[in-house]
């Protein structure tokens, strides 16, 4: 307790600080300015620094795209002004985010910030983003604690990704819709027995909302599911044989993991080589990213994953094509794949350029307003009626999201996703493993 006390003191002298350096005055574009400043937070350092390669990579891309172009026309200034993008490295921490985000606002003077990833690393920069009234187009930050928060002002702040609600109810209803009847039909199991699911999830409020979201939901829906297990893990842990153990005894049908891409590849191979937990495992949409594919070998084999952009699995439709042409401009910049967090932060970057040319001006009232009143068609992310525009409520965009299953690919010698949900996209049945083994009667 004494230790978490100091922790918060430590976090709110830091946010005073950075505030009072601010000077918490809204700045106003220059009427000469040659360049569009776009600070792009990313975890450059530290637990989540594959995923802030990916966001740093794909922002990167999307503007010299846009510059290739001339860049972005500016009514008030008459003519095209190329982006330039500056990097903020969180460092995968409460006070790393404070320091970046200070930095690029009152240092670097940006224009605009996208980017964020951890819920708990974008809550505690939010109030400096809300003191200087600077547009912030954030990609992560999925908690609802975060875009639903009343006790600053969220009105310069762009959530485009689901929010754990979101991405919960396509998780279950998933599970309630495929996974149940047929583990019901394979074993032979009483219709009205409830399927046993156990939930893993990281102690901060990402993990803290799925968690809430899936008992909401669970009770809601009234779906016959019974959480029979519920385990924490502190961030950046990557040792789970002791909840992985704790989960085997409650013997459960399926395992809800909710993690961060570094976290899942050593649970999901911890919890069948080392614990022999022969269940399925459903992860969470940010962890669709390459390495994880490379990282996870055999053991990710039959492992379902919820998403809503994969390297290796395209949707049908008219994104299609644009995904492939996207994915092939990455591979051969930087000699990968982009993984979701990459794809949503190329977006933001375009979403940025529409709104400033929507606004004619870089004042950053008129972008918030112009932000606010977007309606732009959908890119590379399948959306709600294949338009990007935010919530009149807690501006968040809506998407089309979908369940993956991994299978092993011997070509590639790694997994590789296959859609299974929803049946209007899907490319396979869902499949239960031989090796797999319910949870008790």
């Amino acid at each position: 307790m004494k230790q978490w006390v100091l922790y918060s003191l430590i976090t709110g002298f830091l946010i005073i600080g950075a505030l009072l350096f601010s000077g918490c005055t809204e700045q106003q574009a220059s009427p000469s300015a040659e360049t569009i400043t776009i600070g792009v937070v990313a975890s450059m350092s530290g637990p989540a620094s594959t995923t802030g390669k990916d966001i740093w990579q794909s922002a990167e891309l999307a503007a010299e795209e846009i510059n290739a172009q001339g860049g972005v026309f500016v009514k008030s200034l008459n003519k095209k002004i190329p982006i330039t993008l500056v990097q903020g490295d969180d460092e995968s921490t409460r006070e790393g985010g404070i320091k970046a985000v200070s930095k690029l606002i009152t240092q670097d003077n940006v224009d605009l910030l996208v980017g964020g990833y951890s819920s708990a690393v974008v809550s505690a920069h939010q109030s400096i983003v809300a003191e200087n009234k600077v547009p912030y187009i954030i990609s992560g930050g999925s908690s609802t604690s975060v875009s639903h928060r009343n006790d600053i002002d969220t009105s310069y702040m762009f959530f485009h990704r689901p929010n754990t609600d979101d991405s919960a109810k396509a998780s279950m209803l998933f599970i309630n819709e495929v996974v149940r009847p047929e583990i019901y039909k394979k074993f032979s199991l009483p219709s009205d027995r409830p399927l046993r699911l156990a939930l893993i999830f990281q102690d901060s409020p990402f993990g803290k909302g799925q968690q809430v979201a899936v008992r909401n939901l669970t009770k809601d829906l009234d779906l016959p599911i019974e959480i029979v297990a519920e385990e924490t893990f502190k961030m950046g842990e990557s040792d789970f044989r002791t909840a992985l153990t704790s989960v085997k005894a409650k013997k459960p049908d399926i395992i809800y993991a909710v993690t961060f891409l570094n976290e899942l590849i050593p649970l999901t191979q911890q919890a069948r080589r080392d614990v022999g937990l022969n269940t399925l495992i459903l992860s969470i949409e940010n962890n669709d990213d390459p390495d994880y594919y490379t990282g996870v070998g055999e053991y990710g084999d039959y492992t379902l994953m919820e998403s809503r952009f994969s390297p290796y699995a395209i949707p049908k439709g008219s994104t299609a094509e644009p995904t492939k042409k996207f994915l092939e401009k990455f591979q051969t910049k930087y000699g990968g794949f982009a993984g979701m967090m990459g794809a949503a932060t190329y977006e933001s970057v375009y979403i940025a350029a529409k709104a400033i040319e929507n606004a004619g001006t870089l004042d950053k009232g008129a972008v918030q307003k112009a932000l606010s009143e977007l309606s732009m068609d959908h890119m590379i992310e399948v959306m709600k009626d294949g338009k990007i525009r935010f919530s009149p409520d807690f501006h968040e965009s809506s998407f089309d999201l979908y369940v993956e299953q991994m299978k092993m690919d011997p070509a590639a010698g790694e997994i590789r996703p296959q859609i299974v949900w929803p049946s209007s996209i899907s490319e396979t049945a869902f499949v239960i493993p031989d090796w797999y083994q319910p949870g008790s009667p």
